[in-house]
């Protein structure tokens, strides 16, 4: 994440909300701890990866050490990766399937109604059971 995802109005925004947090005599001082503050993260982020490359002959970028991408580049075999995603993998084909399926006939029945061969007559309705009344309270509002 860089500065190309600021545009004009968002550094102006920043630069009056740095004037109002600490005002425009600690304005400069505050920018400047900041930016050492950020090149030592990134010094000491350099170390480290020196560091395990020298101790542990592992070759790391910053960028590397999300712990996702740290246990799949450094740690996990293809073999063990794709022993991890094997029953996931079952399940989202058979997922992708079944939503093909539903897609094919949401198509056809569209492309059938287009082309106007629904029948028009009403569904057939089915014959309801006529409701029993109930033993005992039916509700709490009965109660009152």
């Amino acid at each position: 994440m860089g500065l190309e995802n600021l545009d004009s109005w968002h550094l102006i925004a920043l630069i009056v909300a740095g004037l109002l947090i600490f005002g425009p005599n600690r304005l400069p001082k505050a920018i400047s701890d900041g930016l050492r503050m950020v090149h030592k993260v990134r010094q000491m982020a350099y170390n480290m990866t020196d560091d395990l490359h020298r101790e542990f002959g592992i070759d790391v970028r910053p960028e590397d050490l999300h712990p996702k991408t740290l246990l799949r580049q450094h740690l996990l075999t293809a073999a063990g990766e794709a022993a991890l995603r094997r029953p996931l993998q079952d399940l989202y084909d058979d997922v992708q399937g079944v939503a093909g399926a539903v897609e094919r006939s949401a198509k056809a029945a569209v492309g059938a109604a287009d082309r106007g061969t629904l029948s028009s007559r009403s569904p057939a309705r089915r014959a309801t059971p006529s409701p029993t009344q109930p033993t005992g309270r039916t509700s709490w509002d009965d109660a009152t």
